[in-house]
């Protein structure tokens, strides 16, 4: 095995694990709402999108200090990293805060966005209020993990993932299965749990000090860092909000891509069984992201240490490396899936309290396998992009992907009902991962 394929590895193998161990609780979620029938699966997949429409936009914090911290790794800066993942905590911080306390006009948004249906409207904003409690400890352990990454750890967030994430199901089970609390229940879990994660994020923070010699973060290069006595400070905190600006715009536009599924699918005149289908597939598809992500963040720490330490021949290498093995793993999802089928579905919508889901989400099942072939690479790109800290190529081309995703669907999309509403999103993750190819090979992503 070559060199750049050791790194590969050992940067994917442990993000794969932290990462799939994401949509496992969202999936476990939706498992545990399954014994309640095809309404209460539709409430926590449409509780989550509310969340998330607010959460996900804010994903800049993780990748812009991925980024940044990487290159900044690369030409062996600790100050540069320090300030990266101090401006990062601080502005993660503010946002968590603004928006726990605009938490009921961000609801109605999302309500509105999603087009819920009055039936489902209780059990969402039951869900979201109690939600939203954890967003400081949620965005302040993005910083963290981009911080980690961008230093070339992948262990450290697959500890910090691993034990949020077992905490999250421990007590969502416990709370829904044996209080009985529903998805009250479920949403107090995720916030215990992220609130521990921050805890343990923080620790690593202070272990780090005294396990080695070269960590960069001591409280002399914190206060030298606040005071701005760097050289360039005015020109890398402008570098910094640039960046995160393109990337905010970025993810803003994919949230509304699954909003916009979500609004759709809720106005298609279609019973319950359909909407809670597609949460399943959904949930299907969050499974594919996460996993390939694992190399996508690969991507954002290789391609961001190479980049910044200039050598370009090795760059080259490790991103034809990182398509390779991000598609071999696509290959994998798609016979997983395949092959499942109602074994697979039926873990999500059992045969007895949720057969009519069960039947949809197996007639779309198709799609899903496709998803698992076409949509990676626009994963993959992202991480390239991220690592060479191309923000406005990200901006650029996802704006130009969502605009042919909109009128995919108004153009054809919408006569082929359900149908044209996943053949819309298919689409709009092919022309992603064609904008960005395009970008590429343009040399407009340095």
């Amino acid at each position: 095995m070559s060199h750049p394929n050791r790194e590969i590895l050992r940067l994917a193998l442990p993000n794969i694990l932290s990462n799939v161990s994401v949509p496992l609780i969202s999936s476990f979620d939706t498992a545990l709402m399954g014994g309640l029938g095809g309404t209460h699966i539709a409430a926590v997949g449409l509780g989550s999108m509310a969340f998330n429409f607010v959460y996900w936009n804010f994903g800049f914090l993780r990748m812009g200090t991925t980024g940044l911290t990487a290159q900044a790794f690369g030409r062996q800066d600790g100050q540069g990293q320090v300030q990266t993942l101090l401006r990062g905590a601080l502005l993660a911080l503010a946002i968590g805060l603004v928006l726990v306390l605009l938490q009921t006009p961000l609801v109605r948004f999302t309500e509105w966005l999603l087009n819920i249906r009055t039936d489902q409207l209780a059990l969402v904003e039951d869900y979201f209020f109690i939600r939203i409690l954890a967003a400081p400890a949620a965005l302040l352990q993005m910083v963290l993990l981009g911080w980690f990454f961008g230093r070339q750890n992948a262990v450290w967030p697959l500890l910090l993932t691993l034990v949020v994430n077992a905490a999250n199901l421990v007590l969502s089970y416990y709370l829904v299965a044996y209080l009985g609390w529903g998805i009250a229940g479920v949403a107090w879990g995720t916030v215990a749990a992220q609130y521990l994660g921050l805890l343990l994020g923080l620790s690593l923070l202070v272990y780090g000090r005294y396990r080695s010699a070269q960590w960069p973060l001591s409280w002399r290069s914190v206060q030298s860092v606040l005071r701005g006595q760097e050289a360039d400070t005015a020109v890398s905190l402008l570098a910094f909000f640039r960046i995160n600006r393109d990337i905010f715009i970025r993810t803003v536009c994919l949230t509304l891509s699954f909003a916009f599924f979500y609004n759709r699918a809720n106005a298609l005149d279609v019973g319950t069984s359909t909407v809670a289908a597609n949460v399943i597939l959904l949930q299907l598809v969050n499974w594919l992201s996460y996993g390939v992500d694992g190399f996508a963040f690969a991507a954002e720490s290789l391609v961001g240490k190479y980049a910044g330490a200039g050598k370009r021949d090795q760059l080259q290498r490790v991103i034809r490396l990182l398509f390779a093995w991000g598609m071999g793993l696509a290959v994998v999802y798609a016979l997983v899936y395949w092959i499942g089928d109602r074994y697979l579905l039926a873990l999500f919508a059992p045969e007895g309290s949720a057969a009519d889901t069960l039947a949809v989400a197996l007639h779309y099942l198709p799609v899903l396998v496709l998803f698992c072939l076409l949509a990676t690479p626009c994963y993959l790109f992202d991480g390239i992009f991220v690592g060479l800290t191309a923000a406005r190529a990200m901006r650029q081309t996802m704006l130009y992907a969502f605009a042919g995703y909109l009128l995919s669907y108004y153009l054809l999309g919408q006569h082929y009902g359900n149908w044209g509403l996943w053949g819309s999103l298919l689409f709009f993750m092919v022309l992603r991962a064609g904008m960005q190819w395009i970008w590429w090979r343009r040399g407009l992503v340095g």
